[in-house]
Order: structure tokens, then sequence, then C-alpha cells
């Protein structure tokens, strides 16, 4: 970790860490670890996984396909100029994380990376190696306190909100039940963000598979995990008031595959039932 990297706690972090990670309930993060291949997980977690694979297959392609659409948005706005993201709900580090992606287009990108869960703080080391000509920050915040994300001194100490900021939340409103503050968290983020700033979005839906979906969201709603699965014209209203880039809303696998991440063959818009978009502001 070099001098220009920040790792920083933040509301609910007292105690020591090890009393903080629960081992005895299954968490999302985890969870989503297990379907990527990772190793950060626990039995319970594996146990709640394994039981959504069994109404619902095609798990461990949905979310390597959210993972690989975070890529390739974040190439593709890296490309278009951007050099700045605040990156909520992180999720346990998996290489290549976004700064590593965002810094192999611009090597001065700087990232703040924000979320809530123990694990992943962790774990936050490894979102720490920012190439010595950008920066990389960790804080340990909430989504549904916006005001203190935008207030934490790290944020101000990495990224510059007089210019334009990348907010990037990929596969993390479907765990907002209420659409309302869904669309209220976004636009408290978005408001002090200046024009060209970007709003990267994926979530989960019950539309393209009516059987599976559901039974999802029923195993994440017993485990104690709120998951609400939108369709995509709920999905859309996140996006008012921004203009989408092309090609629009489409399922995570279909927005622009290229050479690095290109569209996997066979797959359909069922098994991957995550709806993907990115909004300028303007």
């Amino acid at each position: 970790m070099s001098a220009g990297d920040l790792v920083m706690g933040g509301p609910g972090q007292d105690g020591p860490l090890s009393t903080r990670i629960r081992q005895d309930v299954p968490h999302s993060a985890r969870m989503y670890d297990y379907f990527l291949g990772g190793k950060d997980h626990y039995a319970v977690d594996r146990e709640a996984a394994e039981r959504v694979l069994q109404v619902f297959p095609n798990m461990r392609t949905a979310v390597r396909a959210n993972r690989a659409f975070m890529r390739r948005s974040t190439r593709a706005l890296a490309q278009q100029g951007l050099r700045q993201w605040l990156d909520i709900g992180t999720g346990i580090p998996t290489s290549p994380n976004l700064h590593e992606v965002a810094q192999s287009v611009a090597p001065d990108v700087r990232v703040v990376y924000v979320d809530n869960d123990p694990v992943v703080l962790a774990h936050s080391r490894a979102l720490m190696t920012s190439r010595p000509e950008g920066r990389t920050a960790y804080l340990h915040g909430d989504v549904h306190d916006p005001a203190a994300i935008l207030g934490a001194p790290q944020l101000a100490e990495t990224l510059d909100l007089g210019r334009p900021v990348v907010l990037s939340m990929v596969a993390l409103l479907h765990f907002v039940p209420d659409l309302a503050e869904a669309r209220s968290i976004v636009d408290r983020l978005l408001a002090p963000l200046p024009t060209g700033s970007a709003l990267v979005l994926s979530h989960a839906t019950a539309e393209l598979d009516p059987e599976g979906a559901p039974k999802v969201q029923e195993i994440y709603n017993a485990a104690g995990t709120s998951l609400q699965l939108r369709s995509q014209a709920e999905f859309a209203t996140l996006f008012e008031g921004l203009r989408l880039l092309e090609p629009g809303i489409v399922t995570a696998h279909r927005w622009r595959p290229d050479d690095a991440d290109p569209l996997p063959v066979g797959v359909t818009d069922a098994q991957v039932s995550f709806y993907a978009a990115v909004g300028i502001k303007e």
C-alpha cells in the first residue's frame, strides 16, 4: 500500500473486527464470492448459496456476467475520459478490481470504495493497490446514509467533486427494498456531482425468469437479507434525468461486449437476469 492510499473507518465500526463478522448466518457478499469461485465464505454461506443454485442453477453465470459488466463499463468510461470513481457496495475484492481495470486505461484514475460489510473491511487492503499516478481509498460506510459517504474525509482527500465522477452501484440497489428510497439514494449521491458525471447500475430482476428468480428472492429474505427484484420499468426510474449511453437498458452480458469481455456463447437473458445501464448527467 502506497502513501497515497487510504483505508479508514466509519459508522458502525466499533469493536474488534472478529466480533462483527457473523459466521452463523449467511451473508450476501460471501455468497456472491462463492458464486464467483472465491474462497472468502463460510459453511453457512455455501449452504445458502447451494440452495440458490438448486432453484436458479445459472446464478454463477449471472454473477459473472454482472462482474464482466463492471469491467466493460469501467473501461468504456475511462476511455471516454472519466478519471474518478465512487464505488458503493464494493463487495469482497476480486481481481481485477475496479481501480485495476480503470488504471489499465488511465493510470491516474482515483477510486473511493465504500461498503458496510466488515468482511470487506477485513480484505480492504486488496483494494489499496493503486498505481503511483492514481489513488484509492476505502470507506466503511452505508448506502442508506449518502450524507455520511459524501461528507467523509477520505472522499474529500481522494476525489475532486468539481470534476466528473462515476457513481457505481453494481448489484447493490436490489438490497434496498423500497423503490422510493433507492431513487432517493441515487438522487442524493448524484446531486453534488457535476455535469459529465456518470451513473453505473445493475439490478436483479424476475422478469426474465419468472419461476426461478422469485425463489432466489425467498431464500435471501429468509436468510435475513432483504432482496427486491425489479422490472425493467422500475429500474429505468433510477436513471430519470440522465442520458443513457447506448445500448440503453439491457441484460448485463449485452452491455457493449468487447474483445476483453465478449458476449458469452449461448448465454440467454434468463440465465443472467440482471439489468444493466450507464447514464450521464447533463
